[in-house]
């Protein structure tokens, strides 16, 4: 059991993920995950804000940023920026930079070379496989295989 938090995280570090966004870089979203948001025009406001903060970020700035209390990490992939957003001051950016590569690195493996077109067409798949990594917004699974 992690420590505290979340009950039921079976991972050694609890993880409070909020929400998970695909985007690509015209600023749609092709898949978006929340865990414990309230209503739709909140996400929607929250998804918005977010998205335009991280696609309008010079390359050279880190790949976080806090924002209405999360903490906000992406990374870009080719035409896709994934986004997390986590919950809690002592959350480590690092390691969520390293569950979204891992995410990545699972879903090429999947889809033999992801590409937003995959996540599109598949999206019932991509939670599918975003559900196997997570639960309860901690990261139960990191391996690719």
């Amino acid at each position: 059991q992690g420590g505290g938090g979340t009950p039921g995280c079976t991972f050694t570090r609890h993880m409070t993920i909020r929400f998970v966004l695909m985007v690509n870089k015209q600023g749609q979203t092709r898949l978006a995950q929340y865990m414990n948001m309230h209503n739709i025009e909140e996400r929607c406001a929250l998804e918005s804000e977010v998205i335009r903060k991280c696609l309008s970020r010079n390359e050279t700035l880190c790949s976080f940023f806090e924002f209405r209390g999360y903490k906000v990490i992406y990374r870009r992939y080719a035409s896709l920026f994934f986004i997390v957003g986590v919950e809690g001051d002592d959350e480590n950016e690092l390691a969520i930079l390293e569950f979204i590569h891992a995410l990545v690195e699972t879903l090429d493996r999947y889809f033999e070379n992801v590409c937003e077109l995959d996540i599109m067409f598949n999206l019932e798949k991509a939670h599918f496989v975003l559900d196997e990594m997570l639960m309860n917004g901690c990261i139960i699974e990191v391996r690719h295989s």
